[in-house]
C-alpha cells in the first residue's frame, strides 16, 4: 500500500469523527452561553444599565435580546434545530461583546480580552459552513432525501 492508499484509509476514518466533533462542539457552545445567558436573566435591569454604560443605544432592549438570543441558542444548539440560522445571530451577539467589552484588553482571556468571544465565532461559522451534523434535528428533519 502506498502512502496514497494509506492517506486516503486514514481520511476514511476520519470522516467518521466529523459528526461526533459537531455534536461536541455544538454542546460545549451551548453550555458556553449558558451562563451567561442565566446571569442576564437573572437581573435583567442591571444588564440594560451595564450595556447604558458601555453606550450601547436602546439598553434596555438590547439587553432582552442577547439575553434571548443567548438562551434561544442554548436550545437550539443543544437540540442542533435551526443550527445555521441562529449561528448568525450569536455571531452578533460575540462582535457586539467584542468591540463594547473585550477589544480593550487585548487578545488573552486572562486579562478578560476577546480570545473566547473568537473561538466562540469560529465555533459558529463552522457551523454556519458545515451544518450540525448527522447527531442533530436539523439533519433528522431536513436531510435530503434523494
Amino acid at each position: 500500500m502506498n502512502l496514497k492508499e494509506c492517506y486516503a484509509k486514514f481520511e476514511n476514518l476520519a470522516d467518521g469523527l466529523r459528526s461526533l466533533s459537531l455534536l461536541a462542539a455544538r454542546l460545549v457552545l451551548a453550555y458556553g452561553f449558558y451562563g451567561p445567558a442565566m446571569r442576564k436573566w437573572s437581573d435583567i435591569g442591571a444588564i440594560g444599565d451595564w450595556f447604558a454604560s458601555l453606550g450601547i443605544p436602546f439598553p434596555q432592549l438590547n439587553a432582552y435580546m442577547a439575553a434571548t438570543t443567548e438562551i434561544t441558542g442554548v436550545v437550539l444548539l443543544t437540540l442542533g434545530l435551526f443550527t445555521r440560522i441562529i449561528s448568525i445571530p450569536l455571531i452578533v451577539v460575540m462582535l457586539v461583546a467584542i468591540f463594547t467589552v473585550h477589544i480593550n484588553n487585548g487578545f488573552e482571556c486572562g486579562n478578560n480580552g476577546f480570545e473566547i468571544p473568537v473561538y466562540y465565532m469560529l465555533f459558529l461559522v463552522i457551523f454556519l459552513s458545515h451544518g450540525a451534523g448527522r447527531f442533530s434535528l436539523d439533519n433528522y428533519i431536513f436531510a435530503k432525501k434523494d
